[in-house]
């Protein structure tokens, strides 16, 4: 298990310290905590990625936070998923031509 996890369905009103901490009730160690924006606003997406301290805080933070309620929002908790593959959107100079 990866000590990355991922947090979705967040309140726009959610900071990084309220999210630090609430994952790091009962003892639990929180390395970082990463909201992510827009990249045009600057206004939060709904979702950040939290870093455990180790697989052990990862595992009991999934199990007290997931489903739970912060600021007016019921929380989906999980493991942090690798990206994969290139994102595309990139031009092709030969699209197009015979």
């Amino acid at each position: 298990m990866s000590t990355k996890l991922y947090v979705g369905n967040l309140s726009f009103d959610s900071t990084e310290d309220t999210i630090n901490e609430a994952f790091s009730q009962d003892s639990r160690r929180v390395k970082s905590v990463s909201v992510v924006t827009d990249r045009d606003t600057g206004r939060p997406r709904g979702f950040a990625f939290v870093e455990m301290a180790n697989e052990g805080d990862a595992h009991a933070a999934i199990q007290a936070m997931d489903g739970k309620e912060l600021d007016g929002r019921t929380l989906r908790v999980n493991e942090a998923q690798e990206r994969k593959g290139g994102g595309g959107g990139g031009y092709n100079r030969s699209r197009g031509r015979s």
